[in-house]
């Protein structure tokens, strides 16, 4: 291993990510490693890393590598590992253009949520194909202080309860986790997004991402929103035939996301790169504990 490791850090509509391109996969990124480079006062800073490895390189993504030369390895800002992020994927894909590993157009991204079909805009947005959405039956709330809501269960991959409230600010502060029910509906926890209608087929969100806190924006988690509210709309693109498309603003800027006849679903938005430089190998050895 060299004495430095490269490192780069950007952001999706504020959602931000400390980038390790790790081709071969050869560098040792434990949780406590991850925690530490994602730490905002001692490491780099960021709600989530993303481990950029080629697919055949990894044990987790080998099967997808016909389809899929690269791999997104993403971990929560906590170290833990998430099987999707919607931002993520956008600003992995820029990366990748960043790199000259792929230019303007289609491109496809393994995670652990499957491929993702990815689109490089000339002016600059990128969108993603995030699959379907699936609809657990059940009832589901979740509880801030004195308040509680019904909410949505949405799955893109990962796990949503999507509240509808009358005010943001009735979301509290969303540093930890809020509490949910009936406890066994989220074996692994939930990310959660409160939501307020803005107009139209236009709401806006505040998100708690399981493993991260409260974060500027959630691409899953404008998708679930987008499906529920759709839902809630009584808007179904599988049975009316007609696509639904929702504006989402998040804390950090504007998502646009389509769900499409055949239940797929894209989300539209920037990604950019803000930064590169070296992590010092001392201080990563140090940080693995």
């Amino acid at each position: 291993m060299s004495t430095r490791i490269a490192f780069l850090k950007g952001h999706g509509t504020e959602n931000d990510f400390v980038i390790v391109p790790d081709p071969e996969n050869v560098i040792d990124l434990p949780p406590a490693t991850v925690a530490a480079l994602c730490d905002r006062r001692a490491g780099i800073g960021g709600d989530g890393l993303l481990h950029v490895v080629r697919s055949a390189a990894h044990p987790e993504a080998r099967g997808m590598a016909a389809e899929a030369e690269w791999f997104m390895d993403y971990r929560n800002g906590d170290g833990s590992i998430a099987e999707m992020c919607g931002n993520g994927v956008r600003v992995f894909a820029r990366y990748l253009q960043r790199a000259g590993q792929v230019t303007e157009g289609d491109i496809t991204v393994a995670t652990r949520g499957g491929v993702k079909r990815v689109h490089l805009a000339k002016d600059g947005d990128v969108t993603v194909g995030m699959g379907r959405a699936l609809l657990p039956e059940g009832e589901v709330a979740v509880r801030v202080d004195e308040r509680s809501w019904p909410a949505r269960n949405v799955n893109l991959g990962n796990p949503h309860a999507v509240a509808f409230v009358d005010d943001l600010a009735h979301a509290g502060n969303l540093f930890t986790p809020p509490p949910f029910s009936p406890a066994g509906v989220y074996p692994d926890g939930v990310n959660v997004e409160f939501v307020v209608d803005r107009g139209p087929r236009h709401v806006a969100l505040r998100v708690h991402e399981r493993g991260a806190g409260e974060t500027r924006s959630c691409g899953t988690g404008a998708c679930a929103v987008a499906v529920a509210a759709a839902r809630r709309d009584g808007a179904d693109p599988a049975v009316t035939g007609v696509p639904v498309t929702y504006t989402v603003d998040v804390p950090g800027g504007r998502l646009v996301i389509t769900e499409r006849a055949d239940g797929e679903i894209e989300m539209t938005g920037p990604a950019v790169i803000v930064a590169e430089g070296e992590i010092d190998a001392e201080w990563l050895e140090s940080a693995r504990g």
